[in-house]
């Protein structure tokens, strides 16, 4: 009987589990958690924090899921190194667990700049995780001046999910646009107006360097005061097991189509993986929850003596806030189509005869045909591509694509 370890509990670990579920039904799974709870969906914690959801409800699985999976799952615990010849992985604790295939989905970290005087911040969060939150929630009240460091996707989803439930939310980033690394400068304008809309403040091209108790000094000279901070600066991904081992690691640990690393016996898959990217045709980190839970199933598939090759990821995001939401996949280069309102965008980015990009805000469009057309690298010229420009539409694609993609809808 074949032993599966698999560390981390997110995305990327439900999907392994389900993956070597597919091929194999009685080999033994062993899942180590550092976190103290079975896995659940993280994008959901910024909903928990606004309101609009129940700490029951933000589950991935059900609450037999584990059982049903015949998978014996270890939570607070936390592997501390993989002896790659022996096949043991060595846990927080002195256990040490043999396996025969190991899949590491150990995600991703906050980054926190060494900032000076942070230590003095009494009430200092960052926020990627369920206990991040539910920290966050026991500092608040209505008064609470909230300072959030970062404008990306976690500071805004923290912030939204804190205005209304405080007397102000500010951010700041040195970036001179929020959504920095998803969205250009239209794009991110029409986002901030709607955030600003809603309660928040903004400082771009600006952030703290220095901190004396409550107090936020920034680059430009300026003070902030707050109650509580946030550290949404980025992230870095979780590759010292196998970089300890001299496994490849770049920004992630580099894995082929089938999520193997260049270690024998070892995969990987999620935030902590940097796999092949179809938009641009080299390999980055791609920590997006979709990708993670199929590079999670091709890799559990591959550990189970199985065939799944996963080299379609793209980056992709479908975010929204107050109402307003954006979608973008791909990479935005080549030429660009446009349509615009005061209240959304739609770009098309096209070269060499493909769609490789897109950005919608504020578009109920079927995003989705978009996606398929940058994964599936369909040529421009096997569809209508004029129709497509005006409406994500099926009606675009000729019957047997239609039937091939969309299983012959119309």
């Amino acid at each position: 009987m074949s032993r599966y370890v698999i560390i981390g509990n997110g995305t990327a670990s439900v999907g392994a589990i389900e993956g070597i579920r597919s091929v194999d039904k009685t080999g033994s799974i062993t899942v180590i958690s550092e976190e103290d709870r079975p896995a659940y969906c993280r994008p959901l914690i910024s909903y928990y924090l606004e309101g609009k959801t129940k700490l029951e409800n933000i589950g991935m699985r059900g609450a037999d899921y584990y059982s049903d999976s015949a998978a014996e799952l270890l939570c607070g615990r936390k592997a501390v190194g993989i002896d790659a010849d022996r096949r043991t992985v060595a846990l927080d604790d002195g256990e040490v667990l043999p396996y025969d295939r190991l899949c590491v989905c150990t995600g991703s970290s906050p980054f926190v700049p060494p900032f000076e005087g942070l230590g003095t911040v009494e009430k200092q969060f960052t926020f990627m995780t369920l206990d991040s939150a539910l920290g966050i929630e026991k500092s608040i009240d209505a008064a609470s001046r909230v300072l959030i460091v970062g404008a990306g996707l976690i500071g805004l989803k923290c912030a939204e999910g804190l205005t209304g439930r405080v007397a102000s939310v500010t951010v700041c980033d040195l970036a001179d646009r929020v959504l920095s690394s998803i969205l250009d400068a239209d794009c991110a304008a029409l986002m901030q107006r709607h955030l600003e809309e809603h309660g928040m403040e903004f400082l771009l091209g600006d952030s703290a360097v220095r901190f004396d108790g409550n107090t936020a000094y920034m680059r430009s000279g300026r003070t902030v005061g707050f109650d509580v901070l946030i550290l949404a600066v980025g992230v870095r991904a979780n590759t010292s097991l196998i970089s300890g081992i001299g496994g490849e690691v770049n920004r992630g640990i580099v894995v082929d189509e089938r999520m193997a690393t260049s270690v024998d016996g070892i995969f990987a898959a999620g935030d902590c993986a940097e796999g092949f990217d179809a938009s641009s045709g080299g390999k980055r980190v791609l920590a997006i929850l979709p990708n993670a839970y199929m590079q999670g199933h091709a890799a559990g598939v591959n550990m189970a003596g199985g065939s799944e090759v996963f080299d379609k990821g793209i980056p992709m995001n479908s975010i929204g806030f107050f109402g307003l939401h954006a979608m973008s996949a791909g990479v935005y280069e080549g030429e660009m189509y446009e349509e615009r309102t005061d209240t959304s965008i739609k770009r098309l980015f096209t070269k060499d005869g493909l769609l490789k990009g897109f950005i919608l805000i504020g578009r109920s469009e079927r995003a989705g045909i978009y996606t398929s057309m940058i994964r599936e690298k369909i040529p421009l010229s096997s569809v209508d591509f004029e129709l497509l420009k005006r409406s994500a539409t099926t009606a675009a694609f000729p019957p047997e694509s239609r039937r091939k993609m969309f299983g012959g809808a119309v």
